[in-house]
C-alpha cells in the first residue's frame, strides 16, 4: 500500500533517542495509514540495525542499513526507497510534536500549484534549560535562525534545515538529490536548497510543525562544528563560486585577526548566564571559527580555489550523520 507521505530519517549511533522519535511518529494526528517512515542506518555501531529490524510500529516502517557514508548519502538512499509523493526529512534526534505531519501536509495542500519546500520549527525539549547560548544559536544563528525570517512565504534558500523540512519527491529528484562530496553534516542541505531555488522553488515557514532537538551542544563542541562548517563551505564555493560573498570567502582570504581571549571567555559565560554583550561575543567567536576553517580549506584547495567538479552529485562518500 502506498502512502502520501514518506518520512526519511538518517541515523548514526543515536539509539538512545531514536526510539522516542519513532514513538512520537506513532502519535501523529494525521493517521498511520497516511505515511511511511524510512530509517536509514548509516553504519551505526550501537545496535541500531538490530533495533530497526525488530521494531514493530503502528505505521509502515522500513529500515535499511549501509556502510557509513554520511547524512547526504543516507537521505538519498531513503528517498530512493520512499513511495510517497511528499518527502519529510526528520533528524534522528528531533522528536516531533503530534501535529507535525499534519502541519506539513496542510501547508503543501494550501499552496497547491506553488513550487515550495516547507520548513518547520526545530526547538529544544521542554524539560531542558535553554541557556542564552542555546537560545541564540537556535533563533538568531548560527545553527538555525528562525527569528531572522521576515516573510514566511519566501524564506531564503539557506534556511533549508533537514531536521524538519518537506518537499515534493519530484522536486528532490529533479534537483538530483544531496551532493555527497561534502565530508561533514554541513552545507550539503543548503547546497541542495540553492539548486532548488535556481529551479524556482521557495521555502515556506510553518512554525506550527514543531520538533524538539535532543542533542547535547556545548559552546566548545559548537565551536568545533563551526570550523568544520567553514571547511565544508570551501567545497560549496568550489561548486558555486558566484556565492563567494555569501560564504565569506574574501573575509577568510584576508585572514581576520584572531578573536581575543577575553571575548572567547565572555561568550562562553552565556552557557550559564545572560550577560551584557554576550550574544555579540558569541557571534564574533563562532564567526571567527567558521572563517578559520574556511581559510584553511581554501589554502588546501586546488589552483583556482575549486573542488573537482567531476565528482558530481550523489556518488561520493562522507562521514558523520545527525544534527
Amino acid at each position: 500500500m502506498s502512502r502520501a507521505i514518506s518520512v526519511v530519517i538518517p541515523t548514526f549511533n543515536r539509539l538512545e533517542i531514536l526510539p522516542r522519535v519513532l514513538e512520537a511518529l506513532a502519535a501523529q494526528t494525521i493517521g498511520a495509514e497516511a505515511f511511511e517512515v524510512i530509517a536509514v542506518n548509516d553504519g551505526s555501531t550501537d545496535g541500531t540495525e538490530g533495533y530497526l529490524a525488530g521494531h514493530r510500529a503502528p505505521f509502515a516502517l522500513r529500515g535499511f542499513s549501509q556502510a557509513n557514508a554520511g547524512p547526504a548519502a543516507a537521505r538519498n538512499r531513503g528517498v530512493r526507497e520512499a513511495q510517497g509523493d511528499l518527502v519529510v526529512f526528520l533528524g534522528d534526534d528531533t522528536v516531533p510534536e503530534p501535529t507535525f505531519l499534519e502541519r506539513h501536509a496542510e501547508a503543501h495542500r494550501e499552496r497547491s500549484g506553488r513550487k515550495i519546500a516547507v520548513l518547520g520549527y526545530t526547538t529544544w525539549p521542554t524539560e531542558r534549560r535553554v541557556t542564552p547560548f542555546l537560545h541564540h544559536i537556535n533563533e538568531y544563528g548560527l545553527q538555525f535562525g528562525y527569528e531572522l525570517i521576515g516573510d514566511r512565504e519566501a524564506v531564503p534558500f539557506n534556511f533549508f534545515y533537514t531536521s524538519n523540512i518537506s518537499l515534493p519527491r519530484a522536486a528532490f529528484d529533479e534537483a538530483g538529490g544531496f551532493d555527497t562530496t561534502f565530508p561533514d553534516a554541513a552545507w550539503e542541505d543548503i547546497e541542495l536548497s540553492y539548486r532548488l531555488s535556481r529551479a524556482g522553488y521557495v521555502i515556506v515557514y510553518e512554525p506550527r510543525a514543531v520538533v524538539r532537538h535532543h542533542h547535547d551542544i556545548t559552546f566548545a563542541s559548537f565551536r568545533r562544528r563551526q570550523e568544520r562548517s567553514g571547511r565544508a563551505a570551501a567545497i560549496f564555493y568550489g561548486k558555486h563560486p558566484e556565492l563567494g560573498d555569501f560564504l565569506g570567502v574574501d573575509r577568510a582570504s584576508n585572514r581576520p585577526p584572531a578573536v581575543p581571549a577575553w571575548v572567547r571567555l565572555w561568550a562562553s559565560l552565556c552557557e550559564k548566564w545572560e550577560i551584557p554583550g554576550g550574544r555579540r561575543a558569541i557571534d564574533r567567536v563562532l564567526t571567527g571559527d567558521y572563517l578559520r576553517g574556511l581559510a584553511v580549506a581554501l589554502d588546501a584547495a586546488p589552483p583556482g580555489g575549486r573542488t573537482d567538479p567531476s565528482r558530481g552529485h550523489g556518488t561520493g562518500e562522507a562521514s558523520g550523520t545527525g544534527g
